[in-house]
């Protein structure tokens, strides 16, 4: 198996304007050194639950786009997205960017707090594969749901990587959940976890982004400050 260098990052959000948090985004790919840059929960727009979906061919995704293709780097945002085609659900989303572009790679399965009001749960796991390896996709509260990391693991992962949202009280969370994943599942994990404020009443967050190795071991963790960004190499 190929030997991976995955990166968590916490950039500066804006609320509600895409254009600037994806120029943040780019600029922390530009940074990162890392074949994949995983990013926060709803790190394109905030945490405002009622904020616009974001389509994978959107515009202001380029820079994004443009920093993947010179670094060969895979980008994982978070954003509101729309349902598959034909459906009217609305869902929070990861999209995959690489050079060649963004695609929809994962709809948020379990949804908490005022969520349900405003979004719709993905149905299925989903996992993303980059050089030989297999990486399953979650966001958030899917983290804290045994069922979740098992149905993800039923199909064949090496990595499981998650963007979340945690106030700064609950900072032990993204290390506690990667521990116990790390430990079920015999895989790595990443958490990239939103630091300082992000909208919808999250003024103080938690940061700590976190990668474990398969044996739950920690490689690097990040500390509250926003704009931090830790990698590692995991296999």
């Amino acid at each position: 198996m190929a030997a991976l260098v995955v990166a968590v990052a916490q950039p500066a959000c804006v609320e509600l304007d895409v254009a600037a948090n994806a120029m943040a985004h780019a600029q922390a790919v530009r940074t990162a050194g890392a074949r994949v840059v995983v990013f926060p929960e709803l790190s394109l727009t905030g945490y405002e639950l009622d904020a616009p979906t974001v389509s994978p061919a959107d515009p202001r995704l380029l820079p994004i786009v443009d920093v993947c293709a010179a670094t060969g780097s895979v980008a994982l945002v978070g954003a509101p997205v729309d349902g598959r085609d034909g459906e009217t659900t609305r869902h929070i989303g990861v999209l995959a960017i690489d050079g060649s572009g963004a695609s929809l790679a994962y709809r948020k399965m379990w949804l908490g707090g005022a969520e349900p009001a405003c979004f719709d749960p993905g149905t299925e796991p989903a996992v993303l594969d980059v050089d030989r390896q297999r990486i399953g996709l979650a966001v958030c509260k899917d983290t804290g749901v045994p069922e979740h990391a098992a149905a993800t693991a039923a199909l064949g992962i090496d990595g499981y990587v998650a963007g979340v949202l945690e106030f700064a009280a609950d900072a032990s969370v993204p290390a506690e959940r990667s521990a116990r994943i790390a430990a079920d599942h015999g895989v790595w994990v990443a958490i990239a976890s939103f630091a300082g404020s992000t909208g919808g009443g999250y003024d103080d967050t938690a940061g700590r982004s976190i990668i474990r190795a398969r044996d739950g071991s920690l490689l690097a963790e990040a500390g509250p400050e926003v704009g931090e960004m830790v990698r590692a190499t995991v296999g």
